[in-house]
């Protein structure tokens, strides 16, 4: 599972929480918003940045409403990665620098950076200040300044400065990984003003997030980066100054943290109550399977259920029943993600619409998920499921005026009911739709021969589903025999995770699974994922390598929306142009956190609306109690 932008600034500007009292927390009342775009001009100093000027937490706030403050230290967390941003595998690592596109990056190592403001785990998007106490936007919103607390340490004890974040940034936009790279091209400059200042200017027309990103990005410290180029794969412990240091790791085993007991921004408004375990940890294992038995030996003491299956079957075993491992279903607000069957377009074969769309077809989600997914799970149909962006009904007439200048470009499907995948017979073999199929690939200009399709000049359309684990096997297994029934010879293909990286970030697969979630504001992220920029992009996001003028003026559109109500319609309009295009093969959403844990564990009242928050906000509680009897 990919991080979402808004999840990237939850954990690399590491997540937020806090209790629901509004005694504590002190959230701010709707009128006592700030509008960032009416304001900049003239150079209001802020405590936080959001999309549309909208804050909850009034400045002087003391923590966020869905932690407690109050929560005890120590004890440990552990658990088997959940998801991965940038150069990540969840299966193995061999570098601390997560940043670059060399190597995989280990899981945890945001732990032990600070960024200059962090994300609201129970907002759309705001972020409020950490190692920046305040920020000033001015020359119409294009310069923001921002003012660094003093008191902020690394842990060798040397203070983070503006040319810490100066010396950051310089790295970022030469050596990071290309989607970092992608979105601070809007940065135009990161000037010092004395020690504690820093000066961000912004090219006219940026993306409006752009700021919140740079905001969120880990600061390195400019010493450490000096002697250790940022570019390189390196095995060599940071220089942080976060809440988390790295205790101790073997490569591609484990890699363990340890919280700094005079972290220096432990009692800021946006660190109070989180961040409360003396060790984090994270297990690495071949599959998601032996990490399953890792579990129910104790090998690591958190886990998120991906599998249907396993969920159903798997957790009864006797630790569960005598109450020393909880289970529990938590609700997932944000938005349900994109995950599927990604085509990559690049190649010839997948260039024709048509054929797409007939692969699409053969895939009979009705059958998979009774037979092999406990019937729990609903079929994902929109890149924006279950949010207000997602394309609905016709085109509303603030769609339709974005769509038409594309009209002559776009299938007339566009602008009638968004594409919905069909719901088959149940049977798995529905032969109604497989005639459709082949109808379709006929069209294209394949045929059947001697039991293969081959195109025009006789060669045999083949495909090869790449991954790095035996994960999808089960389901990718069954839509492979449906495929084979019309000819296509296709075959699942597992590789190490060194080499599915690498396969992934030079676009060399046919197609792969990915998922993806977005903020419940889309971003510059929209680029990232869905430009004809970033298809060009080696490492982009854009695995599908989706490059199309219309795409990217709706991209355009979006990124520019004065307001919310903009931004929904022109991600709407976005969304129908996309599920036109038959870029992937949609798969499912649950809306829930599936977690057990062994029962040594607290949390607060309330769990951050978009956010698990297990390893920021809950707390130990010692070890398991013992069994009854």
């Amino acid at each position: 599972m990919r991080l979402s932008r808004r999840s990237l600034l939850l954990s690399a500007a590491s997540a937020v929480t806090l209790l629901p009292a509004m005694a504590r927390g002190q959230a701010a009342p709707p009128d006592a918003a700030v509008n960032e775009g009416a304001a900049s001009a003239a150079a209001v100093e802020r405590h936080g940045l959001s999309f549309f000027g909208d804050l909850r937490y009034p400045p002087g706030f003391t923590h966020f409403e869905y932690v407690d403050p109050d929560a005890p230290k120590g004890g440990p967390f552990s658990q088997m990665g959940r998801a991965t941003f940038y150069n990540q595998s969840l299966n193995t690592f061999d570098t601390l620098n997560p940043y670059n596109q060399r190597g995989n990056g280990a899981q945890g190592i945001e732990l032990i950076y600070d960024t200059l403001m962090t994300a609201a785990g129970d907002e759309k998007s705001a972020m409020y200040g950490r190692l920046a106490s305040s920020v000033v936007i001015a020359d119409e919103g294009l310069t923001y300044r921002f003012k660094l607390r003093p008191q902020a340490r690394f842990h060798d004890g040397t203070p983070v400065t503006a040319a810490d974040v100066v010396a950051t940034f310089e790295a970022f936009k030469a050596d990071a990984y290309e989607t970092i790279r992608m979105a601070l091209r809007d940065l135009t400059a990161v000037e010092a003003d004395g020690p504690n200042e820093v000066v961000m200017r912004f090219r006219p027309g940026r993306a409006r997030d752009v700021p919140l990103t740079a905001a969120g990005l880990p600061i390195f410290s400019k010493a450490f980066l000096a002697k250790h180029p940022f570019n390189q794969s390196s095995l060599e412990v940071p220089l942080g100054s976060g809440p988390y240091r790295v205790k101790k790791f073997e490569q591609g085993r484990f890699i363990e943290y340890e919280r700094v007991p005079d972290y220096w921004g432990r009692d800021l408004p946006v660190m109070k109550g989180r961040f409360n375990f003396d060790t984090v940890r994270y297990e690495y294992f071949r599959d998601r399977v032996a990490g399953l038995e890792g579990f129910k030996a104790k090998a690591y003491l958190f886990r998120e259920e991906f599998t249907a299956r396993e969920w159903a079957t798997a957790y009864d075993f006797p630790a569960v029943r005598e109450g020393r491992v909880k289970v529990a279903t938590l609700p997932d607000k944000s938005f349900s993600g994109v995950q599927g069957w990604f085509f990559n377009t690049r190649r010839p074969k997948f260039f024709d619409r048509r054929v797409r769309e007939a692969i699409g077809l053969l895939f009979d989600f009705d059958w998979t998920r009774k037979n092999l997914m406990y019937d729990s799970y609903t079929r994902t149909v929109s890149f924006f499921q279950n949010s207000e962006m997602m394309a609905q009904g016709l085109p509303s007439p603030a769609e339709l005026k974005l769509l038409e200048p594309f009209r002559d470009r776009l299938p007339e499907q566009v602008f009638g009911e968004p594409f919905v995948p069909p719901v088959s017979d149940g049977t798995g073999e529905d032969r109604n739709l497989r005639r459709q199929a082949l109808n379709l690939l006929k069209d294209a200009g394949y045929t059947v021969q001697q039991g293969k399709l081959v195109d025009a000049r006789g060669e045999a359309f083949t495909i090869e589903f790449l991954d790095n684990d035996g994960g999808m096997e089960r389901h990718t297994a069954r839509f492979i025999g449906h495929l084979k029934k019309v000819g296509i010879d296709a075959t699942f293909r597992v590789v190490d995770p060194a080499q599915f990286q690498l396969r992934l970030q030079s676009f060399d697969f046919d197609m792969v699974v990915r998922r993806y979630s977005f903020a419940p504001y889309p971003g510059d992220e929209l680029r990232a994922y869905f430009s004809t920029e970033a298809a060009r992009t080696r490492g982009s996001y854009n695995v599908a390598g989706i490059a199309d003028p219309a795409v990217d003026g709706l991209i355009n559109a979006a990124l520019a929306a004065p307001d919310a109500a903009a931004l929904v319609v022109a991600c709407q309009a976005l969304d129908r142009v996309l599920r036109a295009g038959r870029y992937w093969i949609p798969q499912w959403y649950s809306g829930e956190h599936r977690i057990a844990y062994w029962n040594q564990f607290a949390r607060p009242a309330v769990k951050p609306r978009y956010d698990l928050g297990a390893l920021d906000t809950w707390w130990s509680t010692g070890t398991e109690p013992a069994r009854d009897g």
